[in-house]
């Protein structure tokens, strides 16, 4: 199952979790609006995909308690010390990732329940209510308990225990904003007054526990920019002893080359062909012969390099483009392999299911696609033992896009109370997202999302229910 959410004003985030016995496949089409004029002129392949796409693998557990055991374990002196510091950054992770995920659907719950706090709540509004109430009790219960369990065993080791105190500080950090993000975007009303209350208290312990453990100086929590970034730190002490790391291989240099030495000799077969029928044919007039023999030097620069330029796509055409190597960050012992594409293509161009899905039109047949794809086989036998999965996170940088955007803001008319009213209103863009996913589950997976952008970045991404979307068809 595939996962798509904003992380930021520019960029989408794709997570998936892998099975890791069978390779994989992943196609992604972003359909891009003809009227922002994307040509491979303006922005090469290449240039978008080294700016524009991220990927990144991190260990994964079916067993959410499976990490926190071998923490335990190593700080018992069963296992070793790096064994500690990825189980419980593994543990740590996975509650983060699990967490800010809880609270981007129960927002995006409570964005549908705006009504007058002065009125009662209709039928349907109060069992909406009620389901986002369990949710949000749900959700502190779970993370209460999670860091309790994660308290229960405190290493006595002066070096674990450093690392299991920043891990701690994050989590205890981390859970606090989230809660405090709920505790602002909740609908105003008496029936959230309890809900609130239990969140300020939620927050207010996960403070007062960060100043009797005292893992920030006053100063610190005194400027909220300093915490954030001290937390960015954190985060990123968290991420790194699971993360996979990378070494990327671009293809074809080798035949590029041989492609050129090719394109080079044939031209100069022709070439001295020419001059040996230019001797028969000018004999000794030597200004005629140096001209021909311009003629045709000029002629040999002309199309070298469109003979060299049609042999390379011919070559090329389907092959990957990248390789990228996995390794396991604490025996950098390689663990996976993955080859990658990236092309500019057309609609007409695309599988019939992808065009089914996308849907025909005028508008679809002037939108450029940009296609990535991937195919990745790992090894589980080399992952670290008692882990056979891992979690793929791709970033997609669309401010690329964004510039191509007309700046400023139109005017609309309306009638509001008898007279005319002008608002200003911002220019926006459907994209279009296409991905195909195969080896993850016994089926191949496909799904639509709508991205809205406008130039000040991304508005709103809604996934498209396949059914739904064939039954408006015409």
């Amino acid at each position: 199952m595939i996962n798509v959410e904003r992380k930021n004003s520019f960029q989408l985030r794709l997570t998936r979790r892998l099975k890791e016995e069978t390779s994989h496949t992943l196609d992604v089409y972003l359909f891009v609006p003809g009227e922002l004029g994307l040509s491979a002129q303006l922005v090469t392949e290449e240039a978008f995909f080294h700016s524009a796409i991220q990927v990144s693998r991190t260990y994964y557990s079916d067993q959410y308690h499976l990490p926190l055991v071998h923490s335990r374990l190593a700080s018992r002196n069963r296992l070793g010390s790096d064994s500690y510091r990825l189980s419980l950054s593994l543990y740590a992770y996975q509650y983060v990732v699990a967490l800010e995920q809880a609270t981007q659907a129960i927002l995006s719950d409570a964005r549908g329940l705006r009504f007058e706090a002065k009125r009662e709540p209709t039928e349907q509004e109060h069992e909406s209510i009620q389901a986002l109430l369990e949710k949000v009790d749900e959700m502190s219960s779970l993370s209460e308990g999670i860091l309790k369990r994660l308290r229960r065993n405190e290493p006595g080791d002066e070096t674990l225990y450093k690392y299991f105190a920043n891990i701690d500080n994050y989590l205890s950090w981390l859970t606090e904003q989230q809660h405090l993000t709920l505790l602002a975007h909740l609908p105003r009303g008496g029936v959230f007054n309890p809900l609130r209350k239990q969140l300020v208290a939620l927050c207010e312990a996960q403070g007062d526990y960060r100043r009797e453990r005292e893992y920030n100086a006053e100063r610190v929590m005194a400027d909220p920019t300093r915490m954030s970034n001290k937390m960015r730190l954190l985060r990123r002490l968290i991420e790194y002893p699971i993360t996979l790391k990378q070494t990327s291989q671009e293809l074809g240099q080798g035949e590029q080359k041989a492609v050129k030495a090719l394109a080079t000799a044939v031209v100069m077969v022709f070439v001295m062909l020419g001059v040996l029928r230019l001797r028969d044919v000018v004999g000794d007039i030597p200004a005629l012969f140096v001209l021909a023999m311009a003629l045709l030097y000029a002629l040999r620069e002309v199309f070298k390099d469109d003979l060299r330029n049609t042999l390379w796509r011919v070559l090329r055409k389907g092959r990957p483009k990248w390789r990228r190597q996995y390794l396991d960050p604490t025996r950098n012992a390689l663990v996976g392999r993955q080859l990658e594409w990236f092309n500019y293509k057309r609609f007409s161009t695309l599988d019939e299911e992808i065009q089914q899905l996308r849907h025909r039109s005028v508008v679809q047949r002037e939108e450029l696609v940009l296609h990535y794809r991937s195919r990745s086989r790992m090894s589980p036998t080399r992952f670290l033992s008692g882990y056979e999965h891992t979690r793929e996170t791709l970033t997609l940088d669309i401010s690329l896009l964004t510039r191509l955007m007309s700046k400023g803001k139109h005017h609309i008319y309306r009638l509001k109370e008898g007279q005319a009213v002008r608002e200003s209103v911002e220019r926006r863009h459907l994209f279009n997202l296409v991905i195909r996913e195969t080896g993850s589950e016994d089926e191949p997976h496909l799904a639509r999302w709508k991205v809205v952008v406008s130039r000040s970045g991304i508005v709103d991404v809604e996934r498209v229910d396949r059914h739904a979307a064939n039954e408006k068809r015409p």
